[in-house]
């Protein structure tokens, strides 16, 4: 009962580490471009889980075998890969419940029967898997299903105040600017995510509406099925910020 006890836990506690390193060297080897994305998080990411998931069953067995057996182990180890194993699994799983739980579309905006169109960012865009153009009904069911509450700001400043403060909140945010065009009343950017460094494109689009002004916004990612949420988390946080 001890050897299987201790071989639990240490098998276990040494899957646990490898699991950690698979969870970091997914990000870093797509940054560094050693492999793409669906290599980083479909291979890579689903190997590490397997061994979190692993880890924790082995150090629980180990634990309880110890227990039962009324044996005396080093627990240390033991404890810290039930630890670790425990939180690298249920992080990764809470990710892919949340893809489940969202629909595959990566391309969020606020007006689905014309939304604003790249121009500073159109060669990007082309060269991007993601590709530039919007794919219509395919998705915008599927958003306004997930996301009912994107739809247009429409507020009683003239264009070119409302312009003035999603430009200055735009600026103020980790985004890179591509262009912020007062007279056409649009500004394109870019935000580039902090762990895979995966770049999602933004435009803004300010018209003349009864009085006053209409803002639309189209947030894109350049990679990826599934946005997990992010753009349309991206929409609403910037409309807040202007309703503030």
């Amino acid at each position: 009962m001890a050897r299987i006890a201790t071989l639990f836990g240490s098998l276990g506690f040494w899957l646990a580490l490898l699991g950690a390193l698979g969870i970091l060297l997914s990000p870093i080897g797509y940054r560094l471009g050693l492999w793409d994305a669906g290599f980083a998080l479909r291979k890579i990411l689903t190997m590490a889980t397997i061994a979190a998931v692993a880890a924790l069953v082995l150090c629980v067995l180990a634990l309880l075998l110890a227990k039962i057996g009324g044996v005396r182990l080093g627990t240390g180890r033991i404890i810290f890969g039930l630890a670790l194993s425990a939180l690298l699994a249920g992080y990764v799983l809470l990710q892919l419940n949340k893809v489940k739980s969202l629909p595959y579309i990566h391309d969020i905006t606020t007006d689905t029967a014309n939304p604003p169109t790249f121009v500073a960012l159109a060669d990007a865009r082309k060269a991007a898997p993601n590709g530039l153009e919007y794919k219509g009904a395919e998705i915008a069911d599927k958003q306004k299903q997930a996301y009912p509450d994107i739809t247009p700001l429409v507020s009683k400043l003239p264009p070119n105040e409302l312009f003035a403060k999603a430009e200055a909140i735009a600026r103020a945010s980790d985004w890179e600017i591509a262009t912020a065009d007062a007279a056409q009343g649009r500004i394109e950017a870019t935000q580039t995510t902090l762990l895979y460094g995966f770049k999602d494109d933004v435009v803004i689009r300010i018209t003349t509406k009864d009085g006053g002004s209409q803002l639309d916004m189209r947030s894109m990612s350049r990679v990826g099925q599934s946005d997990v949420g992010v753009n349309a988390k991206r929409i609403r946080e910037f409309i807040a910020k202007l309703n503030a």
